[in-house]
């Protein structure tokens, strides 16, 4: 799992030490239903498959056919010279016109040549190419997942002067399998401001949730990797999270020069840039200083930012201030535990070892009013109220940890109690961003929807895109721009699957509105969905589980790319998942808050948590019937 400050080792290096310091640092659990904890171990297959081999180039082979040719270029695409022997074998006119940099198809084996016969009498002749499409990487280096799906493509070839082949018309970008893909690219993260939202309560609540959003692309691992992440910083971001982020930098700005010193000072250059506002040169330096930590060059505690000839320049550190590091809004409250008594309901907070906790205050924490009739509860990132909701499922509560509190409030949402219910109608999945809004799903029925409660307000928050889905389930991430969505596949199915989604607000302070769009599905290769959670502000913890395998844990990126080298193991049906979204720091240098890893057994109510690498029983005084962490 890869983080922007201490972390050296790139995303794809499969190592155990970097798929244990993942574990450790993401905040994850899982919920073993039977049988004995199990160890959690490093698959050799993923270890093996992510070994980086530095691939040397080979020119063309005098006389060489064009079957043999094209098995050339393909490999000399994924070598580590800017495409120079690449392009040996094309002629001068296609060498011209070759855009290499259009994107990726990964496959998921090797290209498939079509059989061509080739005489001494032929001047140019076509092979084709197909194979697996499993995913692509576009010209803004965002990487998509594809359902499995047949891909072709044509190569000519024409007889130049001489007598040699040489390829004259081929399609722009590259063609990898997933192999050659991992060793040659690796994943990282540039960032971007959340975008105004123009129905903040106030001017200062607007200002205060100006944080920095990761934007996870694929780059060239050992071709200029300082200055190709900034560069694709400066260009701007994917065409997916464009709705809802801001770039400091302008339109026609360019990267001139980057360089990292021995006091881990990143110093960059830029042309067409205006830096004499200190206001903006200082947000330009950041995005970059979190772009180009994330790089596995070395930690990078400072950036300087200076113009092409000179002129203003300005520094940026993690000590600024205000924090507007990535995961900023999870709120120094993060990693606090609580969990709901299943005998009275009384929602505790844990203090992370094998004791019973406190009751919180106020109604929540008073078994007269707790009881048994509260559904789900989502405690507020600030850590000074919950929403509860009612054992039936029809009523939603936000109720303060006040103490002398003994009634609990009006419900804020109602739903109603239809004669066609089934079980599992009604409310669910109420979440907390960081802004202080909250989600909650509504199931009714007669009209399936996702609300939106600010302060007093309800709003309605319509799913662009669902077609005949449902949704079942809703995480939103702490900065309140991305969600997690659980939906059920068709009316009548049973399947349910992740999607992600962008939350886009618009409207006044008095009327706000919202909606939920950009729809994509987060890794096909999940039959079945149980449970999901933030485990950090650019990665899922998701409890999925694939074809004709048992459920597994799984770090999924919001490009919707599964991370295989941080699995974590564990035998038996399990239930859900809870986890803290890990908070990275945008002032004093600090390293991420880290949470104790959790699972919770579904039959007995069981906690586990991760110590020295085993799941491990977490013993309290009281059965417990959910663990919850602020969020």
């Amino acid at each position: 799992m890869r983080r922007t400050s201490g972390r050296t080792e790139p995303r794809l290096a499969g190592t155990v030490g970097a798929l244990l310091g993942a574990l450790l640092a993401g905040g994850c659990a899982a919920m073993p239903d039977s049988g004995g904890v199990t160890k959690i171990e490093l698959s050799k297959s993923s270890a093996d498959k992510n070994l980086q081999v530095r691939v040397f180039p080979v020119e063309p082979a005098k006389g060489a056919a064009p079957p043999e040719l094209l098995a050339g270029f393909l490999d000399a695409v994924t070598a580590d010279d800017n495409y120079g022997t690449a392009r040996k074998y094309l002629t001068p006119a296609a060498a011209a016109r070759w855009n290499a940099e259009a994107g990726v198809k990964v496959l998921g084996g090797k290209p498939t040549q079509g059989k061509v016969s080739v005489t001494d009498a032929d001047t140019d002749v076509s092979v084709p190419v197909d194979g697996q499409l499993v995913a692509e990487v576009d010209e803004r280096h965002s990487y998509r997942i594809q359902d499995a799906r047949t891909f072709s493509a044509s190569f000519s070839f024409k007889r130049e002067k001489g007598g040699e082949w040489r390829i004259d018309e081929l399609p722009n970008g590259l063609i990898l399998n997933e192999v050659n893909f991992r060793n040659s690219y690796r994943q990282v993260d540039r960032y971007f401001y959340t975008a105004p939202d123009p129905s903040a309560p106030t001017a200062a609540a607007a200002t205060s949730q100006d944080v920095l959003i990761a934007d996870p692309i694929y780059l060239r691992r050992r071709i200029n990797p300082l200055g190709s992440a900034a560069d694709a910083l400066v260009a701007g971001p994917s065409t997916w999270l464009d709705p809802v982020v801001r770039s400091a930098f302008p339109a026609g700005a360019k990267v001139t020069g980057v360089s990292l010193d021995d006091n881990r000072t990143g110093h960059v250059s830029v042309g067409d840039v205006d830096l004499g506002s200190a206001t903006t040169c200082r947000r330009m330096a950041t995005q970059l200083l979190y772009t180009l930590a994330d790089q596995g060059t070395g930690q990078v505690d400072r950036l300087e930012l200076k113009g092409q000839h000179g002129g203003p320049s300005c520094m940026a550190s993690r000590g600024d201030e205000p924090a507007t590091g990535p995961g900023a809004l999870a709120g120094q409250m993060a990693t606090r535990q609580f969990y709901q008594r299943e005998e009275n309901g009384v929602l505790y907070e844990s203090h992370g070892g094998d004791v019973a906790g406190e009751p919180v205050q106020g109604p929540l924490g008073d078994p007269q009013q707790s009881g048994k009739r509260l559904g789900p509860i989502a405690v507020a990132r600030d850590v000074e109220r919950a929403a509860a909701i009612s054992g039936d499922g029809h009523q939603l509560y936000i109720v303060p940890f006040v103490e002398g509190m003994a009634a609990m409030p009006q419900p804020v949402v109602t739903t109603p109690n239809r004669p066609e219910a089934k079980g599992g109608d009604g409310l669910t999945s109420p979440t907390w961003d960081g802004r202080g809004d909250l989600y909650v799903v509504d199931r009714d029925p007669q009209g399936q929807r996702v609300l939106l409660v600010r302060e007093k307000k309800v709003v309605e928050v319509p799913v662009v895109g669902l077609d005949s889905r449902s949704v079942q389930g809703i995480k939103v991430s702490s900065d309140g721009t991305r969600v997690a969505l659980l939906l059920k596949e068709g009316k009548d199915s049973k399947e349910q699957k992740l999607w992600l989604g962008l939350v886009v607000h618009g409207g006044t302070k008095d009327a706000p509105t919202a909606k939920i769009t950009g729809l994509r599905l987060a890794n096909p290769v999940f039959e079945e969905v149980a449970s999901v959670s933030w485990a950090e502000s650019d990665q899922l913890l998701v409890l999925g589980k694939e074809k004709d395998k048992l459920q597994q844990l799984h770090y999924v990126s919001t490009d919707g790319s599964q991370n295989t080298d941080a699995r974590l193991q564990s035998g038996g049906e399990m239930v859900t998942v809870a986890a803290s979204e890990s908070r990275v720091n945008g002032g004093g240098g600090s390293a991420p808050l880290v949470p104790p890893v959790l699972a919770l057994q579904g039959s007995d109510g069981k906690l586990y948590r991760l110590v020295n690498n085993q799941w491990r029983e977490l013993v309290l005084k009281d059965r417990s019937s959910s663990f919850i962490y602020p969020g």
